[in-house]
């Protein structure tokens, strides 16, 4: 239905890094969340009147809560969606992140709640009148969850939404929660044993763990998380991919929203190579990783000495001897200062983030492990960490 919806709804559906285009996703899957959860819980209650289920009643209110979380992912991708201004040059787009995150909240609230309300249930017990009618409810309320969870899923990739993610992580954990209630009115209509208070316990576990994750998930990249290594991976490709670059290094991405990113990296040219063609390469690049992935590209070109024979193998030896301390250790900006008594090697190491020496520490076993090696050379090193 989702599909059939965006062909008529949504224009140019898909070019998904069109922040005009997520909107239009957004909207339409918010609005149809809105109707499908209005829907389940008028059934929902309906059933749960009729059983007596405290389980059924609240599995009900926590649909009309989905609703209310549809709202404010409809707020959010309406905010997300809003132009730069003054006071917010890089857009609004982690308003999706602030409603996928109290989207989550709203989840582990609603478990607390239906935890409360099931935990009395089993200290004082009341009679559940398993029906017909209410089961076929549930059995269509688990259908419509899952679709749900289905349709949220593929479109939240699609898009790279997390408000949407988490919503179809609420929508699954709802489908589970309800096959929960089905199962315990199953067993007071055959075995005539009341379970109705623990299976609504069950429920508000599984809600109040969906919560959390889902939280954990939209919280990540408000706190700036590393960025995914196979997009990383990519945009070097893409630069690499013209000759005149030859190296790059210091790449970082800066997340401020779905569609909103922002990519600085410093690309190794030659210094002796004619500085209008070196320039219109790296436009060219720029551009490229734009068009690519939606990234607004800032590249910054650093000159070399690539016709220096002498340098560039000392710079190979250097690095090969460096993976003595690490293997996973590289190094850029490599540069020779002779003087009468001995010879500057100025360099960055690149080093990984979570290699346990010190900065200090690591330039002072650098330096040793050179002049070591290498007598007339003195290193001056700058540590650079790696976190992709």
């Amino acid at each position: 239905m989702i599909e059939l919806l965006s062909r008529i709804f949504i224009k140019d559906r898909d070019k998904v890094n069109d922040p005009a285009v997520r909107r239009a996703y957004g909207t339409l899957c918010s609005v149809y969340g809105i109707f499908l959860n209005v829907l389940l819980f008028a059934g929902k209650y309906f059933a749960g009147v009729l059983s007596g289920s405290v389980a059924i009643v609240a599995d009900a209110f926590n649909n009309l809560s989905d609703a209310g979380s549809s709202i404010i992912s409809l707020l959010g991708f309406a905010i997300a969606g809003k132009k730069p201004d003054l006071d917010h040059p890089f857009g609004h787009g982690r308003a999706e992140y602030l409603a996928g995150l109290l989207l989550s909240a709203l989840i582990v609230v609603m478990g607390v709640e239906l935890g409360k309300s099931s935990f009395e249930k089993i200290i004082h017990p009341e009679p559940v009148e398993a029906g017909l009618l209410p089961a076929l409810i549930l059995v269509a309320s688990i259908a419509v969850k899952f679709y749900m969870s289905r349709y949220n899923k593929a479109v939240g990739r699609k898009i790279s939404s997390p408000s949407m993610e988490a919503t179809a992580t609420d929508s699954l954990s709802d489908s589970i929660a309800t096959t929960v209630v089905l199962l315990s009115m199953g067993v007071s209509y055959f075995f005539h044993v009341n379970v109705d208070g623990w299976a609504g316990l069950l429920v508000a576990a599984f809600i109040i763990f969906a919560g959390y994750n889902a939280m954990r998930d939209t919280l990540s990249p408000l706190l700036g998380k590393a960025p995914d290594p196979e997009l990383v991976r990519e945009i070097e490709e893409t630069a690499l991919a013209h000759p005149e670059i030859v190296g790059i290094h210091d790449l970082i991405i800066h997340d401020y929203g779905p569609g909103r990113g922002f990519v600085s990296l410093h690309a190794e040219v030659n210094g002796k190579g004619e500085i209008f063609q070196l320039h219109d390469a790296v436009d060219q690049a720029e551009r490229e990783i734009r068009e690519k992935f939606g990234i607004l590209a800032t590249i910054h070109m650093d000159p070399i000495d690539c016709d220096n024979e002498q340098l560039n193998e000392l710079r190979q030896a250097v690095a090969e001897k460096l993976t003595e301390i690490d293997p996973r250790i590289k190094i850029h900006d490599f540069r020779m200062v002779p003087g009468p008594t001995h010879t500057n090697l100025i360099f960055d190491a690149l080093v990984p983030a979570e290699l346990k020496l010190g900065d200090r520490a690591l330039e002072e076993q650098i330096a040793a492990l050179v002049h070591s090696t290498w007598k007339k050379y003195y290193a001056v090193v700058d540590i650079d960490r790696s976190y992709v």
